[in-house]
């Protein structure tokens, strides 16, 4: 109010209604990983966050699918074909994989997201110190609720996959505190009982013990539709090679010596840089002729949908968010443009899954007969926490506790006194009185839903005040999901 120094009418207005919280947004994931290109005009955008919203702006920004390079060797393994009395291999070159996550994201609900490019398709394959650092960028940013590496299971060595893993829990739960890490199983395709050893004890052996309420992790690795057949062509392989292999084959067709010369014309018109439509006319004319050119881009789509479930499942995240709340938990929800997991779980399978001795539990992926493929487990990596154990309790907890603290910002250099403790208290109430009727917090009454302590005597000393320290005290009943149903049935004696 300003001095009354001059004689006449003055105006004071005042503030009717208290300031409000603004609920902070919880599906906002932040994806690290190599990219075609990292520019924003001439602006470099390599390791910079980077926020986008759609696919279309991902490939403005970021760039295109790479150009995958196969090989076709002799060995056995998973991708194995028979031909001319041998096994024969389809490996591939340098596994970017990046682009093909983000499309599994965005086909799974995916909205917003902050992308850190930390190399091109130029690169010498995959780098752990590149990835790593990618996070680094991350601190300085707010926004991001979730982190996601898809390319670690691509690194030479499981020891590096776990490295970057445990790099992504230290900067959740102890640097920011305020976001949380999807993680992925190395070599999560293959199934338990595989002969190289259990995948998922090796995942909870070697990640540790810190900061686990402040991730998830799910097995196993998906088979998708995310590569069509079309994407692929000869270009993708070494001609060369590939050239010999198809001689070989017509060589053994029990066909007329002149449709074998006609095949073995229409294979030595196979070469780069073709225009498309003759290049598309030789690849119609490759796969009608030869049985073994089929086989081998069935594989090399195969390879290239093999994905790990993380870039899903942040999609799936976001969905439940936007039409359900964040205390909603993550689980028994469809996920799309997936053929199946790479691993079929039983019932009792789940169990050592969802509810080990070391509490370290792995949430599965499973195919339901009628009902697809869904997501069957809601469990932080630190199962034996009754405080932390569920997803959504933790990423609950996270958005109220942001919330609340940005709103409480603007009491900052503001008199610790009453006045100020009841519009503070008065804001954090109305605002958790709005979660609750939105079904976020369990009671039957608000009182039974939270409650809000702040004063001199109640949550702070003389000395605190002295200090400028105000203490808010919130208590809330967040709302655990229904993980177990028992159903009773017995029999009661005949009536009528």
């Amino acid at each position: 109010m300003c001095a009354m120094k001059t004689p006449g009418v003055y105006i004071v207005e005042k503030n009717a209604f208290p300031n409000s919280v603004v609920e902070v947004a919880t599906a906002v994931p932040a994806f690290i990983g190599y990219t075609e290109k990292a520019a924003n005009g001439n602006k470099s955008l390599l390791n910079k966050p980077w926020r986008i919203t759609s696919m279309a702006e991902f490939r403005s920004y970021f760039g295109d699918a790479p150009k995958p390079q196969f090989t076709i060797e002799e060995g056995t393994g998973e991708s194995a074909i028979q031909f001319d009395g041998k096994t024969w291999l389809v490996k591939r070159k340098y596994q970017f994989t990046f682009y093909y996550n983000i499309l599994l994201f965005y086909a799974n609900g995916g909205g917003p997201c902050y992308i850190i490019s930390v190399g091109d398709y130029s690169s010498n394959g995959i780098e752990k110190d590149k990835l790593e650092q990618g996070i680094l960028p991350l601190i300085k940013e707010q926004e991001p609720t979730m982190v996601v590496i898809p390319e670690a299971v691509n690194l030479s060595g499981s020891s590096d996959c776990y490295a970057i893993q445990q790099a992504m829990l230290k900067h959740c739960g102890y640097e920011m505190k305020n976001r949380f890490a999807l993680l992925d199983i190395f070599d999560g395709y293959k199934d338990r009982k595989d002969p190289d050893g259990d995948v998922v004890n090796n995942f909870r052996e070697a990640i540790g013990s810190e900061f686990l309420d402040f991730s998830a992790v799910y097995y196993p690795w998906l088979n998708t539709s995310i590569v069509q057949e079309n994407e692929l062509n000869y270009e993708n392989l070494d001609i060369e090679q590939l050239k010999s292999l198809l001689n070989i084959e017509i060589e053994k067709m029990a066909i007329q010596e002149e449709k074998k010369e006609q095949a073995v014309k229409i294979i030595e018109q196979l070469k780069d840089g073709l225009p498309d439509v003759e290049r598309n006319t030789l690849q119609k004319i490759i796969q009608q002729l030869s049985p073994l050119y089929r086989d081998i881009l069935k594989e090399m789509r195969n390879i290239l949908n093999l994905l790990p479930p993380s870039a899903a499942i942040a999609g799936v995240f976001t969905l439940v968010d936007n039409t359900k709340g964040v205390w909603k938990a993550p689980a028994n929800t469809s996920i799309t443009t997936v053929i199946n997991p790479t691993v079929n779980i039983s019932h009792e399978e789940q169990e050592d899954l969802n509810v080990p001795i070391s509490g370290k539990s792995v949430n599965a992926i499973r195919s339901f007969i009628g009902e697809g493929i869904k997501v069957w487990g809601a469990r932080t990596l630190d199962g034996n926490s009754l405080d932390w154990r569920y997803i959504n309790v933790r990423r609950t907890m996270i958005m109220l506790e942001e919330s609340i603290k940005n709103a409480a910002r603007a009491y900052v250099f503001d008199p610790n006194d009453a006045n100020t403790w009841v519009n503070v208290k008065s804001m954090i109430g109305n605002f958790l009185n709005g979660i609750w009727k939105r079904g976020g917090l369990a009671g039957a009454i608000p009182d039974d839903a939270y409650s809000v302590h702040v004063g001199l005597g109640e949550t702070m000393t003389p000395e605190d005040i002295l200090e400028g320290i105000m203490r808010i005290t919130v208590l809330v009943a967040i709302v655990h999901p229904t993980e177990f149903i028992e159903i009773t049935f017995q029999q009661q004696m005949q009536k009528s």
